[in-house]
């Protein structure tokens, strides 16, 4: 019998973590990753035998090329993939009309990443793999999930062969169909975005350039057909909807027939199927977020229409917001109850995403500026403590923008699984000394004004006030103090 009375069926102790991910998709690999760069014993572990295949979601939004830099991977990123084409609208052979597929947004020094970045989503988690093993975290292949249990001390989850796991805690992040939440009893509420099914497959096609996202608008019995090139490769993804109710044909010789009536394309146009899958849109939310030890992330938690591009995204940001999180109680630094933070801050932004990516989907909202995740925040938070009077600017609660101070990319200031002080305009107080805080101080900054404002690991202002009045005892609850340097 092991500390936690766990055994297998031969008397061997289940695996000892502190965090067992369920799941090496993009969720699971970001939080992975961010647990691994805190000292924290995490294990992925996927029922899989490997990556899963396909482009899937292709769109990286600016606020997570923010913390796929804070997380070491955004060159790699940016390596990977590219800009997204000019959309160019087809009619019987015929170039009619471009389209752009995105509103026009600008880079600046607040968001220097202005516009969505496309990177396959099979690339993707190849280099959240490359760099959760650069940090020396662990995923486990063929690790099927076949129950779960929980008590005061712990959860225990137990594989379809081999030895179970005990973890202080577990993420599900085992998508749309997630047996944990499933086992958890966690309903989900929503629907159907758009009864007719979807096919989406990476294909190699001949006769069609790659400077558009080429767009075959519905025409009679037939649905809507949208070709995109795949940034970084040499492959296209076919999307086409299905109006006749009927399970596509996944196989090469479908995927032609369904090209091929809708557009110019000859069947033998199309020499490659590289992966191919189908769905039905639909939008749906986790009633809760968390029981107990367990939490539900990305597609566990909640389902996308893949117009907009927000599932891939909001999940990463699920991760970005449980990590730190989890480092802190693991490590001693803050009391249990900042868990209870994750549903409250996650659950209304999910829900608010959802609502985007239908409207999105239903052509009722363009991919603007809401698709971008720049303005996601927290001022509603438990967390997030204004000390100031009303006012214009940045607010706690909102995401820390970009600026240089004193000669400091607060980017580069904020990279890291610390804390950032600014003390903009203002002198800096002595809070202690700690190595999880780092002080930044420089004249008032464009956005932000004077003051004091104490950025979270993730990136959002937890703190902010004119004076040092409620920092110390704020600071106090995470652990923080002055930092050996700024």
């Amino acid at each position: 019998m092991t500390e936690h009375g766990i055994m297998t069926e031969h008397g061997n102790p289940a695996e000892h973590v502190d965090v067992l991910i369920v799941g090496a998709g993009p969720t699971g690999l970001a939080l992975g990753i961010d647990l691994a760069r805190r000292g924290v014993d995490a294990l992925v572990v996927e029922r899989g035998p490997g990556l899963s295949p396909g482009s899937r979601g292709k769109g990286i939004q600016p606020r997570t090329m923010e913390v796929f830099d804070d997380l070491g991977v955004l060159d790699a990123i940016l390596a990977a993939g590219g800009d997204y084409p000019v959309g160019m609208i087809w009619q019987d052979g015929e170039r009619v009309a471009e389209q752009n597929m995105f509103d026009p947004a600008e880079t600046n020094e607040d968001s220097p990443y202005g516009a969505p970045w496309m990177v396959p989503q099979w690339r993707t988690q190849e280099i959240l793999r490359a760099r959760l093993d650069e940090l020396g975290g662990r995923v486990s292949f063929g690790r099927e999930v076949t129950g779960l249990t929980q008590d005061e001390d712990g959860v225990t989850v137990a594989f379809a062969s081999g030895a179970p796991a005990r973890a202080r805690y577990a993420v599900a992040a085992d998508g749309g169909r997630s047996v944990i939440r499933r086992g958890l009893g966690i309903g989900m509420t929503g629907d159907t975005v758009d009864p007719n099914p979807i096919l989406v497959a990476d294909t190699r096609i001949t006769g069609l350039d790659r400077d558009n996202w080429h767009i075959f608008p519905p025409h009679g019995a037939e649905g809507f057909l949208a070709i995109c090139p795949l940034a970084g490769t040499e492959d296209f993804q076919v999307v086409a909807q299905i109006l006749d109710d009927t399970a596509p044909d996944l196989s090469l010789d479908g995927v032609r027939k369904i090209v091929a009536a809708r557009s110019h394309l000859a069947p033998e146009d199309i020499t490659e199927l590289r992966w191919a899958s189908d769905f039905r849109p639909r939008a749906a939310l986790a009633d809760r977020f968390r029981q107990g030890r367990v939490f539900l992330a990305g597609d566990a938690a909640h389902v996308h229409s893949p117009a907009g591009g927000q599932g891939l995204n909001t999940s990463v940001q699920d991760a970005y917001n449980l990590g730190w999180k989890l480092g802190a109680v693991l490590r001693g630094e803050a009391p249990a109850s900042l868990l209870d933070t994750y549903e409250e801050e996650r659950l209304p932004n999910a829900a608010e995403m959802l609502g985007l990516s239908t409207k999105v989907h239903r052509g009722e909202a363009r991919r603007g500026e809401a698709t971008r995740q720049l303005g996601i925040g927290y001022r509603e938070s438990g967390l997030t403590e204004e000390t100031r009077a009303p006012g214009e600017g940045i607010r706690a609660g909102d995401r820390a923008p970009n600026r240089t101070v004193a000669g400091v990319r607060l980017l580069d200031a904020f990279r890291g699984p610390h804390w950032t002080l600014l003390a903009l305009g203002t002198e800096a107080p002595a809070i202690g000394d700690s190595d999880a805080l780092r002080v930044v101080e420089g004249p008032a900054a464009e956005t932000y004004g004077t003051g004091l404002f104490l950025v979270r690991p993730d990136g959002y202002v937890g703190w902010a006030g004119d004076a040092e009045e409620g920092l110390a005892k704020y600071t106090e609850r995470f652990n923080l103090g002055r930092p050996t340097g700024s």
